[in-house]
């Protein structure tokens, strides 16, 4: 097996184990962060309706006015004070974080640490 093939099927095996536990509820929905290597993603979800309850990503212009480059992280925190501003519009004040499958560090972190401190509580 090729290790690129090997390795999405750490990352998929992974995100399979978290999501064991972390489960996003009406009280509690949980925030998504997915990255690929040009932008940053975040979704706030409620997993017993299925439904999006609040996104943002380094896609809307918006977010990405005034950033060098949408791949790194300081576009990952415009993203994470992003996503917290829209959740706490809809009243969503406290989530659990599913990081995906992915370590937490370098955008990851950026995203939960700049929502964090936009408000959110984990």
């Amino acid at each position: 097996m090729k290790s690129s093939s090997r390795k999405r099927l750490n990352l998929i095996r992974r995100h399979r184990r978290v999501r064991k536990k972390i489960s996003g509820t009406p009280e509690r929905p949980r925030l998504f962060v997915f990255r690929s290597l040009m932008h940053t993603y975040a979704q706030v979800i409620d997993d017993t309706t299925g439904r999006t309850l609040a996104c943002a990503s380094t896609l809307e212009k918006n977010i990405r006015e005034g950033l060098k480059s949408t791949g790194n992280v300081e576009a990952a925190r415009a993203v994470g004070r992003e996503i917290a501003r829209r959740a706490l519009e809809r009243g969503i004040a406290q989530v659990c974080f599913d990081r995906g499958g992915r370590k937490y560090h370098g955008r990851v972190r950026a995203v939960a640490e700049a929502a964090r401190e936009a408000g959110l509580k984990f």
